[in-house]
């Protein structure tokens, strides 16, 4: 029965993962691997380009109308906090300097 218990004990101190030695450095893929050409550079670049915009989703019409308002509510109430401080600091200013 101990021996259940030290080998139970040693299996979880145990890393579980690796599940084979680590590479030497001459076995590891290195900067010696072939690239693609110039062209094919080029390519490789394009068809992952499209690759990803299809992935892309677009907003439906209502959600980019949301979004319109939003904005446009947004940049109002940052005008008007903006006008006010501007106007408020203007009359500070000429209190102070005449």
């Amino acid at each position: 029965m101990a021996e259940r218990v030290a080998s139970g004990a040693e299996s979880s101190r145990r890393d579980r993962t690796k599940g084979e030695a680590t590479r030497k450095r001459g076995e590891a893929v290195g900067e010696n691997a072939k690239r693609p050409g110039f062209f094919g550079r080029i390519w490789l670049f394009f068809k992952q380009v499209i690759d990803e915009m299809k992935k892309v989703t677009y907003p439906t019409a209502s959600e980019t109308w949301t979004y319109f308002v939003v904005v446009v509510v947004f940049v109002a109430a940052i005008m008007l906090f903006a006008g006010l401080l501007d106007f408020g600091f203007g009359k500070l200013s000429a209190l102070i300097f005449g």
